[in-house]
């Protein structure tokens, strides 16, 4: 393919992943792409240095307002809320609404870390704080520095790719007790029974490391297991810090 035949890039991710593909025109230098890096790092940073205790919830941008898994991860989110944690989402429609929309019910700080994609799909209105991430691994990083614990409804290659980058995470002790839990046990049953067989009979993986993740229903239960995660809790940043925490 010509070079003047190559498209524009729709987003910074595709600019960079496929920057040696002749097909997509390059449209920064490396530098400029580890700036861009750098402002998504650091404005994130600096938004949520301030949360405290929080929890990231995740599932399917395509759950409908009336499916009982929307209700159930507004009540689940409510329930955070009202103990005191922030909610942190992806900030899009569905599960993630959900979630945002029940801290809302709560009090509770309502945030969303938005990603640049090719098909808009912009923050649900029931975000507080709202980011936007050019990066999807800058972003990855905001969900794990400034919760407590995950927190996975249904979902789709998304939702999956933020719980298992969670456990190789606290599988590689790159973070340390790090509640997974999956709400929905129906919807959860056959992973479940496939990491038994799959994983864990054929050595992939240990028995205990098929212990890092909880199969709940209940909200109640969510918020015991996310509040025994004390030494996990966000301590506020002081004033003027850059790394210095109280």
């Amino acid at each position: 393919m010509a070079y003047q035949d190559a498209r524009p890039p729709a987003t910074l991710d595709e600019e960079l992943l496929e920057a040696e593909a002749a097909g997509v025109l390059t449209t920064k230098t490396d530098d400029d792409r580890v700036a861009q890096m750098r402002t998504d790092l650091e404005e994130g940073f600096r938004a949520l240095a301030h949360v405290g205790r929080a929890v990231s919830v995740f599932g399917s941008a395509r759950t409908a307002e009336d499916d009982p898994e929307y209700a159930l991860a507004r009540e689940v989110a409510r329930t955070l809320g009202d103990a005191g944690f922030a909610v942190i989402t992806g900030g899009g429609p569905g599960i993630m609404e959900a979630a945002n929309r029940g801290a809302r019910d709560a009090g509770a700080l309502s945030i969303g870390l938005n990603i640049d994609l090719p098909f808009e799909q912009g923050l649900n209105p029931y975000v507080d704080l709202g980011l936007e991430f050019h990066y999807f691994f800058t972003r990855k990083v905001m969900f794990v520095r400034y919760a407590s614990s995950f927190v996975v409804f249904p979902g789709g290659f998304g939702t999956l790719d933020e719980l298992f980058e969670a456990l190789t995470l606290i599988q590689t002790q790159k973070i340390h007790e790090f509640p997974v839990l999956l709400v929905g046990s129906r919807w959860w049953a056959g992973l479940g029974e496939w990491m038994r067989e799959r994983l864990l009979d054929e050595g992939k993986i240990s028995p205990d490391e098929l212990d890092l993740v909880r199969v709940t229903d209940d909200p109640a239960e969510v918020l015991d297991v996310v509040s025994s995660a004390s030494h996990r809790h966000a301590r506020i940043e002081a004033d003027g810090a850059g790394g210095a925490r109280e």
